[in-house]
């Protein structure tokens, strides 16, 4: 069912994006992520969450984005609850936990450093073992797109007060 649902709104998100036909931009991180197919949960919530328009806007913005796998290593139950109408404030905050204003590429990470999220915790960059934010492994990094970059996680990272 999760995923039906997620099928309609990704599919209904990518109809009502603004068409470039022979355009060479630059997707922007929405166009991206449908684009991709491995990211139907992420686009689903950020649909969820009324986030569509902000994370299409000019940014710039850098998104720590879940896999669908991510989404689905959740306890059984934990997706379906964030996106009900009664839970979009909890929603807000997990998907804003993966961004950070501005673009930060791979090439600008440093050892335990400290990066402010948009939801207003921090997130820690690891690099002593590959590239961890927080607990979860960056898969792939330096995606970018006309507003900012994507990096690929392999884990749904949370605040501390959840």
């Amino acid at each position: 069912m999760l995923r039906t649902a997620a099928l309609a709104i990704a599919a209904t998100t990518a109809l009502t994006l603004p068409a470039f036909a022979g355009s060479m931009d630059k997707k922007d991180i929405v166009d991206t992520a449908v684009g991709a197919g491995t990211f139907e949960t992420l686009v689903a919530a950020v649909s969820a969450a009324d986030l569509v328009d902000t994370l299409k806007s000019e940014g710039p913005f850098t998104v720590f984005a879940p896999t669908d796998e991510a989404f689905a290593a959740l306890p059984e139950g934990t997706v379906e609850s964030l996106l009900l109408p009664e839970n979009k404030e909890q929603l807000i905050a997990v998907l804003t936990y993966h961004v950070v204003p501005g673009t930060v590429m791979s090439t600008d990470l440093v050892d335990d450093m400290k990066a402010a999220t948009v939801q207003g915790g921090e997130i820690t960059i690891d690099l002593d073992n590959g590239v961890m934010i927080n607990d979860a492994n960056v898969t792939t990094a330096d995606i970018e797109t006309s507003n900012g970059v994507i990096h690929v996680i392999d884990k749904v990272i949370l605040p501390a007060d959840m």
